[in-house]
């Protein structure tokens, strides 16, 4: 009985050296070498190139090693077995740490003394609004978006929430649907996106969206965070409504194409703070922890954590 473990575009060696350290009888295989398909039970993956599952006809479960599952359920030949996404405490801190430090970054005016620093000038802002006069607009509101929530409601900020389905239990201001997008984004002045990338989700963050977006608040006008996935942002829209005042600042982690490429406008953009897709970095030690404990768990027969339903991509 065997895990095989299939990394792109991190560093596998190290993540296969960190699920052999805490294995016990099950046997560690590295995706990249020969293998018995018959003998892997489990897979742990980022990002497989399509069609290295297809073959496993023992596979039982799929963990998918990042927040995100889109890139594996666009292989046609994925495998019908249970999928689960990592939910593990220390990604979901990281993200939230984030959301935090940008939405702070704009609320406290960071790009402008960053501007004053470089021209070494001593310029106080005019205004600086208490965080209580700053609604930050939250869309998703799975295990990251309700973290990175309640820490900037404890901050003092005005926050809301949306949805694709209603969530009774969110504990601040919750719109769902295509019936509740409107009044969410008319009281957003930091619109936070956190969704997933669904085909329903995909181009959301688009120039009709950022128009709707609140034009009467304290910061002179609406900023975008997205940390979700690069999918649901058009950026030429992004730039457009930079450069017309729909938008006044972004900060971007994921982009349409990763790397973001060296001749993106978006990077001489002096409202715009870019990150390389490392607002939650997926920490190996811990996450191979995380799946050798579910498996352990199927292996006793009790329920998997964190199944991704497969009609819905989340």
């Amino acid at each position: 009985m065997s895990l095989l473990v299939a990394v792109t575009g991190w560093q596998p060696d190290l993540w296969l050296d960190y699920f052999e350290r805490g294995a016990r009888d099950l046997a560690v295989v590295d995706g990249r070498a020969p293998h018995d398909p018959a003998e892997i039970r489990y897979a742990a993956v980022w990002k497989p190139t399509p069609g290295l599952l297809a073959g496993l006809t023992n596979l039982e479960v799929i963990f998918n090693l990042g927040a995100g599952v889109d890139a594996l359920l666009a292989d046609a030949t994925l495998p019908d077995v249970p999928l689960v996404r990592v939910a593990d405490p220390d990604l979901t801190q990281r993200m939230t740490e984030y959301v935090v430090w940008q939405v702070l970054h704009h609320h406290r005016g960071g790009l402008h003394f960053g501007r004053a620093q470089a021209e070494a000038r001593w310029r106080p802002l005019s205004d600086q609004p208490a965080a209580s006069d700053v609604r930050v607009g939250i869309m998703g509101l799975g295990v990251l978006g309700r973290d990175a929530a309640d820490a900037l409601k404890r901050l003092g900020f005005d926050v809301a929430g949306w949805s694709r389905r209603p969530d009774p239990d969110a504990g601040f201001p919750h719109f769902s649907g295509e019936a509740g997008l409107d009044g969410f984004l008319a009281r957003t002045d930091i619109l936070v996106a956190l969704l997933p990338l669904t085909p329903a989700t995909r181009g959301i963050l688009d120039a009709k969206l950022f128009t709707k977006l609140a034009r009467d608040g304290r910061l002179g006008g609406p900023v975008l965070i997205n940390a979700g996935r690069g999918g649901l942002q058009v950026e030429a829209d992004i730039v457009a409504a930079l450069h017309d005042g729909t938008l006044i600042g972004a900060s971007l982690d994921v982009f349409e194409v990763e790397p973001l490429s060296r001749d993106s406008p978006l990077w001489g953009e002096p409202n715009v703070v870019i990150t390389p897709h490392a607002a939650a970095d997926s920490d190996p030690r811990r996450l191979s922890r995380y799946v050798l404990e579910q498996i352990e768990r199927h292996r006793a027969g009790l329920a998997l954590d964190n199944l991704v339903d497969r009609a819905t991509g989340y």
